[in-house]
């Protein structure tokens, strides 16, 4: 019974999952960036996360991260910056350039929340999130002992 539960819990995050997507790409369009390269602006702004980290923050593979990072540099979006705990792996850190951009798909991205957030309370925003996060939580540990 909780396997078919489970099932449609998936589904349905699969699904939502490609609905945030399309909306980040809407978001993100009248700064010139789609979701992913948005990502990696966010993670960029902190300054302290190389591509790899940056990657396994957001669940995604290096090598693609580390593809938008190229293209973001090279549009002066970020840039890259030596890191005392690596030499080879670079800091990523946003330009000012970068954060114009953050900031205008920043705005939308409040808008845009506060209106679909008002159809639900906090509570179960929050509870929700938390199911999500035990799910996550549970498959990374699945992962990590695969290694």
């Amino acid at each position: 019974m909780e396997g078919n539960a489970f099932s449609a819990f998936a589904i349905t995050a699969l699904r939502l999952a490609g609905h945030l997507t399309a909306a980040g790409d809407q978001l993100a369009k009248p700064a010139g960036q789609t979701s992913a390269r948005w990502q990696v602006l966010a993670a960029a702004r902190r300054g302290d996360m190389s591509v790899a980290q940056i990657a396994r923050a957001l669940g995604l593979a290096r090598q693609g991260v580390q593809r938008l990072a190229d293209v973001l540099e090279g549009e002066g979006l970020i840039a890259y910056a030596d890191n005392p705990q690596h030499q080879r792996a670079k800091l990523v850190r946003l330009t000012a350039d970068g954060a114009g951009r953050l900031g205008v798909i920043e705005v939308a991205q409040a808008g845009w929340a506060d209106g679909l957030g008002a159809a639900f309370t906090a509570t179960e925003l929050d509870t929700a999130r938390a199911v999500m996060a035990r799910v996550m939580e549970m498959l990374e540990a699945e992962e990590a002992s695969r290694g």
